[in-house]
């Protein structure tokens, strides 16, 4: 859906640079396959047995990951961000343990989803300056849904299909219009403009948001373990995004 939406405008510019397309296929296939392909198969898995709120909380870590691959690539990280990455990979800890041993299922499904994510943002800063935002988009959904299909056939095999009822062309619609389509076109503007760090401000009020309209919404409970790792992610990732602008390391 997607896809389709994207199509209209961004299909024949994708065209026009299929050159620029096929000469950084070193960069266009991992972040397709890490963007759409892995980063939305595992969010649906973990939206099968995780709560939204749990999950919300677990990609308000996303900035962590994005922080390392930056280090990864280069960028020198300060003690205050170290310390503040530190804190709100506690509060992810004590989340997915739910005050227990044990980790659920979903929960690792979300934090391989979140790792993919931060992964695809650090790709973002390595577009091709010939591939426009809206060309790279449409390329990208369309090279992600060619890898996804071997995985939807397996799931028509093993599952059986999947019927649209009046109930559910709703969020459907909005899974694949606001939350695909326009939610990844504002992701990577925010990354062109200002990078992946601080772009991952925004993740910093997705568990308040997640958790308050998974309350209200889906009368989902709310008890004081979230709180205490809403508090710990939010105030680990204010604390690392307060710290001095980070430098490149010089290259040797």
């Amino acid at each position: 859906m997607a896809l389709a939406v994207v199509a209209p405008f961004g299909a024949r510019r994708a065209w026009r640079r299929r050159a620029v397309i096929r000469r950084h296929l070193g960069f266009v296939l991992p972040a397709s396959l890490l963007g759409v392909t892995a980063y939305n198969t595992f969010v649906n898995q973990a939206g099968l047995t995780t709560p939204a709120a749990n999950m919300g909380m677990i990609m308000a870590a996303s900035p962590v990951l994005m922080a390392v691959h930056e280090r990864v690539g280069g960028v020198r990280l300060g003690a205050r961000r170290v310390a503040g990455l530190l804190i709100a990979c506690a509060g992810v800890v004590l989340l997915v343990g739910g005050g227990a041993t044990a980790v659920g299922a979903g929960d690792l499904w979300m934090i391989a989803a979140a790792c993919c994510f931060g992964g695809y943002s650090a790709l973002l800063r390595h577009r091709p300056a010939g591939l426009d935002g809206v060309a790279f988009l449409f390329t990208a959904f369309l090279v992600g849904t060619v890898l996804l299909l071997p995985a939807q056939a397996l799931s028509l095999a093993v599952q059986g299909g999947f019927t649209p009822t009046p109930g559910t062309v709703g969020p459907l619609l909005y899974v694949g219009i606001a939350s695909s389509a326009v939610a990844f076109f504002a992701w990577n503007k925010a990354i062109a403009l200002i990078g992946p760090t601080r772009a991952g401000i925004v993740y910093y009020l997705q568990p308040v948001c997640v958790a308050l309209l998974s309350w209200a919404l889906l009368a989902e409970p709310t008890g004081w373990t979230q709180a205490l790792c809403m508090t710990l992610i939010l105030g680990g990732v204010m604390l690392g995004a307060g710290g001095a602008p980070v430098r490149r390391a010089p290259r040797r």
